[in-house]
């Protein structure tokens, strides 16, 4: 059975266009990512949606077919059920951290810190940091013009407050 266009982009639309185990998305790989059975269909998966996770070619590659056969097998972290700070911390030099057996598994397999990766991450993280700075600047600036408005009204106030003084001066003067 093949993967109906439909399918193809349901998967597609729920992993948000990226790969679902290294988070590289289609624009960054100028195209398409492909389709992974996460239990393999050689080893009895489906191509029910379930079962299916969108991945870069890497990363598809790297899992192949591999499926737990015996009991002390370790399986693959399956993004689908678990989200990725369940087995995996990103450092701040971008690279993986495992936090479970499965985790060390999945990073070794897919081979999760490989230098392009690494530095994909190290970009992306960046950009989240600048684009929190740059948020951060914008609220400053707005909040520094909510006080030059409110200092402009108080110099106002202040100006009519002087004219009120002189007036009154001036009337004590004359008297």
């Amino acid at each position: 059975m093949s993967i109906s266009a439909d399918t193809r982009r349901l998967v597609r639309d729920r992993a948000h266009f990226a790969c679902e185990f290294c988070t590289v998305a289609e624009t960054d790989t100028g195209g398409e990512l492909t389709l992974d059975h996460f239990h393999p269909k050689a080893k009895g998966g489906t191509d029910e949606p379930e079962n299916l996770l969108y991945a870069c070619m890497r990363c598809n590659l790297h899992k192949a077919d591999y499926w737990p056969i015996h009991s002390d097998d370790l399986p693959l972290w399956n993004p689908r059920q678990e989200p990725m700070a369940a087995h995996l911390l990103i450092l701040t030099d971008g690279t993986l951290y495992p936090t479970t057996p499965v985790g060390e598994f999945t990073i070794a397999r897919l081979r999760l810190n490989r230098p392009p990766l690494v530095a994909y991450r190290l970009g992306k993280l960046r950009r989240q940091e600048t684009e929190l700075l740059l948020s951060r600047y914008r609220e400053i600036v707005r909040t520094l013009e909510q006080l030059s408005a409110q200092q402009a009204l108080l110099l106002e106030e202040n100006r009519i407050l002087l004219e009120e003084q002189r007036r009154i001066l001036r009337m004590l003067l004359l008297e």
